[in-house]
């Protein structure tokens, strides 16, 4: 078996650096070309990191899809409470997810957890509260007796790209209100940095997969190229 790459924490401990995508509730290893990740502060290779195939792509919209039914049935409060649940975690993690992002970004260690991680726990905060608030408009001025409203519903599967640069907030932004909402969701991380978010892919996966909480696989990751994930997205809906 090969051994994961480390880096050193600023205790000195070795963190293995994430490679595995979550696609339809297993972390596997993307079967496509090797990219190197870089550290941009140095110009070193953290590791060689496969991209996911296209037949992986599609495996993982039919999974979104497949989950979607059962995720949308999930009630808000119960959303709510994986999804603050996921949030303690970050925190719990935080120096992990801040040398992941500061090695990966060439980024400052100190100015990541204490600048970025708060903040990307609180969005998964913001939008578990958003989950349990959501209203719909009531009116009866358009017909006697009948009374209109506005019922909001999950649409299905997300497909989101996040950009190189804050990845871990970016997919925070990208997940958060998709999956509060009741929705599944295929995101793309940036080629150049994906640590932080297959870290919290496998993160995910321990916090929402558990049978206690909900047989559901909500989100799945899948690296690689932007142009060849939603060409091979669109074709699957198609």
């Amino acid at each position: 078996m090969t051994q994961q790459p480390v880096i050193q924490t600023p205790a000195s401990q070795p963190l293995a650096l994430p490679s595995r995508m979550l696609i339809g509730g297993e972390l596997v290893s993307g079967d496509g070309q090797a990219t190197d990740v870089l550290n941009p502060a140095t110009g070193a290779v953290l590791q060689r990191l496969p991209e996911a195939s296209a037949e992986q792509v599609d495996a993982a919209v039919r999974a979104a899809g497949a989950a979607f039914g059962n995720w949308a049935g999930i009630t808000p409060k119960d959303r709510s409470a994986l999804l603050l649940q996921l949030a303690d975690r970050i925190d719990a993690n935080a120096e992990m997810f801040a040398r992941l992002e500061a090695d990966n970004c060439g980024k400052p260690y100190a100015a990541v957890l204490a600048d970025e991680i708060g903040a990307v726990s609180d969005t998964f905060r913001y939008f578990a509260g958003a989950a349990r608030s959501m209203q719909g408009a009531l009116a009866g001025e358009y017909m006697a007796g009948h009374t209109s409203f506005i019922r909001r519903d999950p649409v299905g599967v997300v497909g989101s790209i996040a950009p190189w640069n804050y990845p871990l907030m970016m997919a925070a932004w990208k997940l958060a209100p998709v999956l509060a909402a009741g929705n599944t969701a295929v995101l793309k991380p940036s080629e150049q940095t994906p640590h932080t978010t297959l870290a919290l892919a496998q993160m995910m996966a321990e916090n929402m997969l558990k049978d206690e909480l909900t047989p559901v696989r909500a989100p799945w990751y899948t690296p690689g190229w932007p142009e060849t994930v939603f060409q091979r997205a669109y074709l699957e809906f198609d």
